[in-house]
């Protein structure tokens, strides 16, 4: 089976890595396209992947919609060469277009709900559409299948990853030293158009706030006044995971983060607002089950609140030991999203009509 992978973002890296060696281990031939974005291309060589560079997405509407067609002529032109039997991406409309216009299956994951316009460009030409159980949007029943996981749990399962103490020694922290990881985002992706997070002008003063209880880490995918570069970390990608596996709490804008720190047992803080004023993890299947089910995750829509929230888990000394057992409990209820993926896809298309037909069950 030839399998065309397109990379748009550094998460999605973690996501199909695991996958990808899984299927070329079975003697499958996998093909990676990618966009330039933050790490990402870092993190494809520190794997071992080689990669096409298929285009960027710039900033603006009309520009975007112009780099909508350059980069499905350019996926295309590629596709064609390497002749794909299925294509695969998460939210991807440049791998639904092409794979409609090969005629051939495409299978889009995805885990954000109301997304807007880059569902409308993506879920009417995808072949199955893939989300977690706890996704609240509806999805055309003859395209979805839900498994019984999250998506982090493709590379934070423990199957694949131990955290290292030995890199908090590498990133300068002292044995046992407790620190709390923040982060800002840019805010310049199309499903964050109608959101905001913490206010400008602020930001000192929030992390200020925290360093009471501990070292304040920041990673930042905006462009930091002078003032904050004090507290930036700059953590080679790969070992990102093992920081919010040994932080006391992550807190920040950032939601793939959030849910990170939560299936390795980190408490976590989101913080973001949607344009009426709402906690935009309230529209969240993921946060929703993490907060209500597991108790792994809050979400606020304003700094306020989440910091309060924040200083009330830090100044608990059995905060670390009570989240891991829930992070216990979450492991022992979900599947290994890995598993689940790679065998849906090699079994496809019969593995599509089983797990549509009971995709109540699918992990």
């Amino acid at each position: 089976m030839n399998i065309l992978v397109d990379i748009a973002h550094p998460a999605h890296v973690h996501f199909f890595r695991n996958f990808m060696r899984a299927m070329e281990e079975r003697g499958h031939r996998v093909l990676v396209s990618a966009r330039d974005k933050e790490v990402t291309l870092a993190l494809l060589r520190t794997y071992g992947f080689p990669y096409h560079l298929r285009g960027e997405v710039r900033k603006g509407i009309a520009r975007k919609a112009l780099d909508l067609f350059s980069i499905d002529y350019r996926l295309l032109a590629l596709a064609r060469k390497f002749r794909p039997d299925i294509l695969i991406g998460i939210h991807n409309p440049y791998i639904a277009h092409v794979a409609k216009l090969l005629g051939k299956p495409s299978v889009i994951f995805t885990d954000t709900e109301n997304v807007g316009v880059a569902s409308l460009l993506t879920y009417p030409f995808a072949t199955a559409i893939c989300t977690p159980s706890c996704f609240r949007e509806s999805i055309d029943p003859r395209k979805h299948v839900r498994y019984n996981g999250f998506k982090e749990l493709a590379y934070l399962h423990p199957r694949y990853f131990t955290p290292d103490p030995a890199v908090l020694g590498q990133m300068g922290f002292a044995r046992d030293e407790p620190f709390i990881v923040a982060r800002f985002i840019s805010w310049s992706a199309s499903h964050d158009l109608r959101l905001r997070g913490i206010a400008p002008g602020t930001e000192e003063g929030f992390l200020q706030a925290l360093e009471g209880e501990g070292r304040v880490v920041l990673t930042s995918e905006r462009p930091l006044p002078p003032g904050l570069e004090k507290y930036r970390l700059r953590v080679p990608p790969e070992m990102m995971h093992t920081l919010l596996a040994f932080a006391r709490l992550y807190i920040g804008e950032g939601g793939t983060m959030a849910t990170e720190a939560a299936v390795l047992g980190t408490p976590a803080i989101h913080i973001e607002a949607t344009r009426e004023g709402h906690a935009s993890g309230e529209e969240s299947g993921n946060f929703l089950e993490l907060r209500d089910r597991y108790g792994l995750v809050n979400f606020y829509p304003d700094q306020e609140s989440a910091l309060a929230k924040a200083l009330e888990i830090l100044g608990d000394n059995t905060s670390r030991e009570t989240f891991r057992a829930r992070r216990d409990r979450l492991l022992v209820d979900k599947t290994d999203v890995t598993v689940w993926m790679t065998d849906f896809i090699e079994g496809f298309p019969e593995s599509f009509r089983k797990y549509r037909a009971d995709s109540g069950k699918g992990g």
